[in-house]
C-alpha cells in the first residue's frame, strides 16, 4: 500500500503543529467534515471547504487507505447568527417563503447536490442528517448530564463550561482563555437560565410558535447546533476518530463546543487531527452580501454577474482553487481565473499529448524524480500549489519532448502518463472540458485579440475604431466593459 511508502504530514489545528499522521486503525481513516445547513443557496466559500475536501479525500483513498468519509445535513437546529436564541434559519426561510421546513431543506440540499457533482466533487460514503438523528442526540446528553457536565433549566439543557473547563481546557482549539471568554460576554435575551454565559445549549425549549421541534426527557424542544456534529460522528465513527474538517469560521465556537461535548461523553478526546480550511475574497475584499461583494456558484458558470464579467466553466474554477493551499486566504478575480483557464488548457494538452510524443533508447530527464516531488508535495500537508507548479514542469518537459528537445523512453512515457492521470484526474479531481459544455475556447481566444486591437486603438486616441469595434460586437450581444485593470466581455 501507498501510504506505508509515504510519510503524510497533516497540519493539526488542535496543536498547530504539522505532525507525521497515523490512522487509529491501520489502513483506515475515519473522515468528518461539517456539511451545509440548507437554508439558502451554498456560497463559494463552502464550495471551496467542500473541494479542499474532496481533493484530501481523493488523496487518502489514492494511498491505498480504506476512508469512510461522513459529511452531514444541518436540517434544524441551527439559530440565527449561530446564537442561542433567535429563530431557526431554516423554520425562518420556510415563514418567508410560505413553504414546509422540509421542502426549504429538500430544495437547497438538492441545490447543494448539484453545485458540488458540477466541481466534480466525490459523494461521501454516509450523509446524516441532524433530523434523522434525534434519539442519538438525547442519548448523548443524557450521557452527558450523568457525568456533570452538563444541567436542565426551564425545558433546556445547557453545557457547563465552567464545570468542565475544571479538568479539561475549553479553549484548547480556537486558543481561546476562559477567562477572556467570560469578560468579551455580552447580556441576550435567554441568558438568566445558565448558570454561566458561556454555557451553551444542547437542548432548547421549543417555544409554541416554533415550528421545528421534538419530545424528550425535557419536554417538546429541538438539539443544539453544536450536539448534532458531535452525535453524527460519534454514530459513524466511533467515539475517538482521525480527522474532523470544516471551514476556519467553524473553529470557534462549533469544533471548540464538539471537543468538549465528545469529551464529556465519552471521556475522551474526539478527535486526533483537526484541519480548517480558509475563506474567500473576491477582488481582495471580504465576500458579503451587504456589500454586494458576493458570487454564487451559478453567477459564475453562467457569466450572469457584474462581478467578474465572464463565465467560467467549474473545473476551471475547481483547478484555480487548487493553486492555493486549502489554509490560506484565495482571492477571486478575474485576472486570476483567466491565468488559471489558460494553464488548465496547457496542462490538458500536456496530458493527452504525453500519449503521443516519440520514444526513445533513453529519457533526458529525472521522471522519476518528478513523479517522487508529486508525492512529497502531497504529503506535505496536501500542498497541491506545489503540485500544480510540479505538473507544469511535467508539461514543459512533455512539449520538449514533442519539439525534439528531449527525450524520453517507452517506459518512463507510460510511468509519467500513468502518474499524470493519477495526480491531475483521480487526486485532484479535474476532468477534460468538452466543446459542448465549455464556455468556448475558442471564442475566448479571438475576443483576446479583438480587446487587444480595440485597447490598441485606445492608446493610440482611434476613438472611431475603438467605438466600432465595441458597437459590432453590443450588435453581435457581447458586451464590453471598460475598468481600470483593462476590459472584461460577456455574452448576452
Amino acid at each position: 500500500m501507498k501510504y506505508k511508502e509515504n510519510k503524510l504530514k497533516i497540519s493539526n489545528s488542535l496543536t498547530g503543529e504539522k505532525e507525521v499522521f497515523e490512522s487509529i486503525l491501520d489502513g483506515f481513516v475515519g473522515l468528518y467534515v461539517c456539511g451545509p445547513t440548507v437554508y439558502s443557496h451554498v456560497h463559494l466559500g463552502n464550495c471551496r471547504t467542500f473541494i479542499s475536501f474532496d481533493v484530501i479525500y481523493r488523496y487518502l483513498l489514492h494511498l491505498g487507505y480504506k476512508v469512510r468519509y461522513v459529511r452531514n445535513i444541518t436540517d434544524a437546529g441551527h439559530l440565527e447568527n449561530d446564537a442561542e436564541e433567535g429563530e431557526d434559519k431554516i423554520a425562518k426561510k420556510a415563514r418567508l417563503e410560505q413553504l414546509e421546513p422540509m421542502e426549504i431543506v429538500q430544495l437547497y440540499t438538492l441545490d447543494f447536490h448539484k453545485v458540488l457533482n458540477q466541481f466534480n466533487n466525490l459523494p461521501p460514503n454516509i450523509e446524516p442528517t441532524a433530523t434523522g438523528h434525534i434519539i442519538e442526540q438525547i442519548e448523548m446528553i443524557l450521557e452527558i448530564i450523568d457525568n456533570g457536565f452538563a444541567y436542565e433549566s426551564n425545558g433546556s439543557v445547557y453545557f457547563d463550561v465552567e464545570k468542565y473547563n475544571e479538568s479539561n481546557n475549553y479553549g484548547e482549539l480556537s486558543k481561546r482563555k476562559i477567562e477572556d471568554l467570560v469578560s468579551g460576554t455580552r447580556s441576550l435575551e435567554g441568558q438568566e437560565e445558565k448558570k454561566s454565559p458561556l454555557d451553551f445549549a444542547l437542548w432548547k425549549d421549543a417555544k409554541p410558535e416554533h415550528i421545528m421541534k421534538w419530545p424528550s426527557p425535557w419536554g417538546l424542544g429541538f438539539p443544539g447546533w453544536h450536539l448534532e456534529c458531535s452525535a453524527m460522528s460519534t454514530k459513524y465513527l466511533g467515539e475517538q476518530f482521525d480527522i474532523h474538517g470544516g471551514g476556519m469560521d467553524l473553529k470557534f465556537p462549533h469544533h471548540e463546543c464538539e471537543i468538549a461535548q465528545g469529551t464529556a461523553a465519552n471521556g475522551q478526546k474526539p478527535v486526533n487531527y483537526w484541519m480548517h480550511a480558509n475563506m474567500l475574497t473576491l477582488n481582495g475584499k471580504k465576500m458579503s452580501k451587504s456589500t454586494g461583494n458576493t458570487l454564487l456558484p451559478e453567477e459564475l458558470f453562467s457569466g450572469e454577474n457584474e462581478v467578474l464579467g465572464r463565465a467560467y466553466h467549474p473545473i476551471v474554477v475547481r483547478f484555480f482553487m487548487m493553486q492555493a493551499h486549502y489554509a490560506s486566504v484565495l482571492d477571486f478575480s478575474a485576472e486570476a481565473l483567466n491565468a488559471s483557464e489558460k494553464g488548465f488548457t496547457r496542462l490538458m494538452e500536456a496530458v493527452k499529448m504525453i500519449k503521443e510524443v516519440k520514444t526513445n533508447e533513453s529519457t533526458s530527464f529525472d521522471v522519476d524524480g518528478l513523479i517522487q516531488k508529486f508525492y512529497d508535495a502531497m504529503n506535505d500537508d496536501f500542498n497541491t500549489p506545489i503540485l500544480v507548479a510540479h505538473l507544469f514542469d511535467a508539461a514543459k518537459f512533455i512539449q520538449a519532448v514533442q519539439s525534439g528537445k528531449e527525450t524520453i523512453s517507452a517506459a518512463d512515457r507510460e510511468k509519467l502518463s500513468e502518474a499524470l492521470n493519477a495526480f491531475v484526474f483521480d487526486i485532484l479531481g479535474l476532468t477534460e472540458i468538452s466543446e459542448d459544455n465549455s464556455d468556448n475556447g475558442s471564442l475566448d481566444t479571438v475576443m483576446e485579440l479583438v480587446l487587444q486591437m480595440r485597447q490598441q486603438a485606445r492608446e493610440n486616441k482611434d476613438w472611431t475604431t475603438a467605438d466600432a469595434i465595441r458597437d459590432k460586437l453590443n450588435e453581435a450581444n457581447i458586451v464590453v466593459k471598460d475598468e481600470k485593470d483593462g476590459a472584461t466581455w460577456k455574452i448576452q
